[in-house]
């Protein structure tokens, strides 16, 4: 599978990351058989968080018994220095492990929470701190909220190495500030912050829940995602073709393999096809940001 420099951290990313809360579905053994699928197909970028349910603890066993074989991204809705350090150790317990590759702010949404993260007493210095004491090795931030926003964040963050967002054609399509993750991707190559991918496999946001009961969802995922071999890899190739680092696999595990085939074969994807499925789902519905459906 192709590998791309994760911008400034000197880890070559392959072109798919393992989205580790599929794992959170599955029992242990179906969890371990899947991180072996994953680790065969040549993946070496996985990424998990506290919130995703018991997914740390279902990808422990596997993940120490391949520690070396992947770089492990985690993250934390914490935003004070306490409630991150008490995270981190948490989640290092939960995990098994000494030490997490790249550690990052979940889920940015407003402008005030980058207030609190960078200022004093803020999560940021539990990160820093966990970094010079060597139980995290990068920094990074993850939002699907307001691009400007993760703009803002890249300014005042001066040891950022990474940014996790969506792109997708429909959210692409969208000419408005909105949804202008472009420039966030813009921006951040520039800087040399690695890129990771998400919601690229979304079709919309599901039908309101009077419609369909969220038990009654044939997918885990918090979206409508695309469900064939056919839009899958055109999604991928979309996603990987924008010059992303990585893309992150969604979070339903019947998903997962269609997703590591559309990584293996992917190859680029040329600027007409690209624009082709811009225009074919540019009004769509988009699934992010995601305040705006709440």
């Amino acid at each position: 599978m192709e590998t791309r420099s994760l911008g400034d951290t000197g880890h070559d990313s392959t072109v798919m990351t393992f989205g580790a809360i599929a794992l959170n579905w599955l029992e242990q053994e179906g969890a371990n058989q899947m991180v072996e699928l994953v680790l065969d197909r040549g993946v070496n970028h996985f990424d998990v968080a506290p919130t995703y349910g018991d997914a740390e603890l279902k990808l422990g066993p596997k993940l120490r018994q391949h520690r070396e074989d992947i770089f492990l991204g985690c993250k934390t809705q914490e935003r004070d220095y306490e409630g991150a350090k008490q995270k981190l150790e948490r989640s290092l317990d939960r995990l098994g492990v000494d030490t997490i590759d790249l550690y990052q702010v979940h889920g940015l949404e407003y402008e005030a929470e980058l207030d609190t993260i960078t200022g004093e007493d803020g999560a940021l210095e539990a990160f820093r701190e966990a970094k010079a004491e060597g139980l995290i090795d990068h920094i990074g931030l993850t939002s699907h909220g307001n691009p400007q926003l993760i703009l803002d964040a890249i300014d005042r963050i001066d040891d950022l190495e990474t940014v996790m967002f969506p792109l997708n054609p429909v959210v692409a399509g969208k000419d408005d500030d909105e949804h202008d993750y472009e420039a966030v991707l813009e921006r951040a190559n520039d800087e040399n912050v690695g890129t990771l991918g998400i919601k690229a496999f979304a079709k919309g946001p599901w039908p309101s829940t009077d419609e369909l009961s969220e038990a009654d969802r044939p997918y885990a995922n918090w979206y409508e995602p695309t469900d064939t071999p056919t839009e899958i890899a055109e999604r991928f190739d979309f996603a990987a073709a924008q010059g992303l680092t990585s893309v992150v696999s969604p979070g339903d595990p019947k998903l997962v393999a269609m997703v590591l085939d559309a990584a293996r074969r992917y190859d680029g994807m040329d600027e007409a096809a690209q624009r082709s499925l811009v225009e074919r789902l540019r009004h769509d519905e988009s699934p992010v940001p995601e305040q705006l459906h709440h």
